[in-house]
């Protein structure tokens, strides 16, 4: 049986862990294809791999009829847009759910800080779009998610993780752009800003802290994310929109 995504290909960068790995499943079991990144762990990758295959081998879909991919690539800076775009030059839907986080005194951060922090969570992730965006326009569809950061749905100021807001904040203004280029052509890009969410790269400290910023003190689960990023993906009206998942939390 068809699903919504069926013979479409998704590449998702960080979708070897965390919401991306919850994103790339949820793309599976709508049908797509998946090509899934990875920054360091082959382990990691190659067990969420199987659990993709998995999916749609239980929906009736042989093995040999699916084409899900790994890329094992850590993200250093730009140069690595060129590997990804060699390893997979073309994608109907792009999902970034990548990007490094500091939490550092406005004051105390350095020129290295900013340029990695922006880089990492707006100029790569740019740049990504912008090579794929063409083929999309060409194909008449195309759907692209990112993942901003807690409370950078909106312009806000930040004492400690300044950069990094900013820099995730930014993605509006892509999202916004691609929309205004590409919706004619049935092309969405959009901004799922997630509150503080339990994943497996939370050690103890982490985790209590974010408990304890969360409102009821209860972190959001992966796949409640993921339930959202599916529904934006699936709806061709929402376009330009940046969407927080937070249980109305304010840092």
């Amino acid at each position: 049986m068809d699903r919504i995504f069926s013979n479409r290909m998704a590449l998702v960068i960080g979708g070897s862990g965390g919401i991306g790995k919850a994103v790339a499943k949820a793309l599976a079991n709508e049908g797509a294809q998946i090509y899934i990144h990875g920054g360091h762990s082959k382990d990691r990758l190659e067990r969420t791999l199987r659990e993709v295959q998995q999916i749609q081998t239980a929906q009736g879909l042989p093995l040999e009829q699916q084409h899900h991919q790994t890329l094992l690539l850590p993200i250093t800076g730009v140069d690595s847009v060129k590997i990804v775009l060699e390893t997979v030059p073309k994608v109907d839907i792009l999902v970034y759910a990548f990007g490094p986080f500091l939490r550092k005194d406005l004051s105390q951060m350095t020129a290295e800080d900013w340029n990695m922090l922006t880089t990492m969570n707006l100029a790569l992730p740019g740049a990504l779009v912008s090579s794929y965006l063409e083929p999309m326009l060409r194909q008449n569809w195309g759907r692209i998610l990112l993942f901003g950061g807690t409370n950078t749905d909106t312009i806000r100021g930040f004492t400690s993780t300044t950069a990094y807001s900013a820099a995730k904040t930014g993605l509006g203004v892509l999202a916004k752009s691609v929309a205004r280029i590409g919706g004619a052509a049935n092309v969405t890009c959009n901004v799922l800003c997630p509150g503080m969410t339990d994943t497996e790269y939370l050690d103890e400290a982490a985790r209590r802290y974010a408990k304890g910023k969360a409102p009821g003190g209860t972190l959001l689960h992966c796949e409640e994310i993921a339930e959202t990023a599916l529904a934006i993906l699936k709806n061709p009206h929402q376009n330009g929109t940046m969407v927080p998942i937070d249980r109305g939390l304010v840092i």
